[in-house]
């Protein structure tokens, strides 16, 4: 019975040791891990969306030597009624109101600041079809008709097979997707896991291999679409979204601080919502947008781009919200409104025709209830109607 017991002791006291082994050799992934299951806790997401680099692999997004992209101010204006009961209501936290290149409002809510990198969620999206744009003009793309896998041959075989490239911009490749946020298994919820532990994206999108549509069929929104297009950029030029972006976008804008990106265990961006920048330096992209992609003297993004990318091109159902090149344009938009979105509560909306930009950011864990987004929309819209 003693030596039983001897051997019992020594088998605990061996998977205990081998417990404390494995759990330091895997103490960084299980550290992510855990950030991402409570990223979006009531206590902690305000604090988390200001500090990403905490929970997730990254790599800077430097803002180089060019003179900074300065921000004047120009006289103040008074919010529209009701707006201090949306900030509390939409928990946002950060408001900046531009008009004719001059703030014209400006405030951080919830204990954040105005140095504070926040993720941008969704609006990286639109940061990626921008840079999209100028390799189009560069000619390192050859049509918005040539298949993916073209130029993301990984992807030969799997659910993609089929796609262009125009079907993955206008979010309608009928790959089947799950993007509920709330359902711990979905599909979206899963890649969050990939990347918190050092996983590789394009392994999993091309571990996909079920279709729900004919490509250019039918409009879903599919984030991994947003993925995919960021392996054709890297399929096409050789080069890395980070390296791409940082010397055609980034730099020549003259931001206040660096950005950052989210990246997988391969030092790959996470094109699909990964960036970081503060609220002022979102601004200065969007400026440069409503600009038809012009900031002092240099065209960044070619104008017919920008103009073709907020055409509502994707096959949206009839009376919803439309869809181009990773950018929204909302029902019963007038020519020039347009926005780029992000879960929780990011948003960068444009009334170029009022020379306006709306930079909000939030924490909103109520986002998906049923009216948010439109109630968010015709906030904008009342504030930019009352400059």
């Amino acid at each position: 019975m003693r030596t039983l017991i001897k051997w019992v002791l020594r088998i605990v006291l061996m998977l205990v040791l081998a417990a404390v082994v494995v759990g330091f050799w895997k103490r960084e992934e299980i550290q992510r891990l855990m950030a991402v299951n409570s990223l979006f806790s009531e206590e902690k997401i305000v604090h988390n969306f200001s500090h990403m680099d905490e929970a997730f692999l990254t790599v800077a997004l430097a803002r180089g030597d060019a003179p900074t992209f300065e921000l004047p101010y120009g006289p103040g204006f008074d919010l529209p009624e009701g707006t201090d009961a949306w900030i509390d209501d939409r928990a946002v936290t950060s408001l900046l109101v531009m008009q004719d290149g001059q703030i014209r409002f400006e405030e951080y809510y919830l204990g954040t600041a105005p140095e504070d990198r926040r993720i941008s969620w969704s609006v990286a999206k639109s940061y990626l079809s921008a840079l999209f744009g100028i390799l189009m003009d560069e000619g390192a793309i050859a049509s918005l008709d040539d298949p993916v896998t073209k130029y993301a041959p990984k992807l030969q075989g799997t659910a993609y097979d089929g796609a262009t490239i125009r079907n993955v911009l206008n979010m309608a490749s009928g790959v089947t997707f799950d993007e509920d946020y709330l359902d711990y298994d979905s599909d979206i919820n899963r890649m969050g896991r990939v990347v918190a532990l050092g996983g590789e994206l394009d392994d999993f999108a091309a571990s996909l291999s079920e279709t729900f549509a004919t490509p250019g069929e039918t409009w879903q929104y599919v984030s991994i679409d947003t993925h995919v297009i960021g392996m054709v950029v890297r399929g096409a030029t050789g080069r890395s979204v980070t390296e791409l972006l940082t010397e055609k976008i980034i730099q020549p804008l003259g931001l206040e601080r660096d950005g950052y990106y989210v990246t997988d265990g391969a030092g790959v961006a996470f094109v699909l919502g990964g960036l970081n920048f503060t609220t002022r330096d979102f601004a200065r992209f969007g400026q440069m947008i409503l600009q038809n992609g012009e900031h002092n003297g240099q065209q960044i993004v070619p104008a017919e781009w920008i103009a073709e990318s907020v055409f509502p091109s994707a096959p949206t159902e009839a009376g919803e919200i439309g869809y181009g090149y990773q950018w929204w344009i909302p029902v019963g938009a007038h020519e020039g409104e347009f926005l780029a979105r992000g879960v929780y509560g990011q948003y960068i909306y444009f009334d170029q025709p009022r020379g306006v930009l709306i930079v909000s950011t939030g924490a909103d864990r109520n986002f998906r209830d049923a009216g948010v987004n439109d109630a968010n929309i015709e906030m904008f819209r009342r504030i930019a109607q009352s400059l």
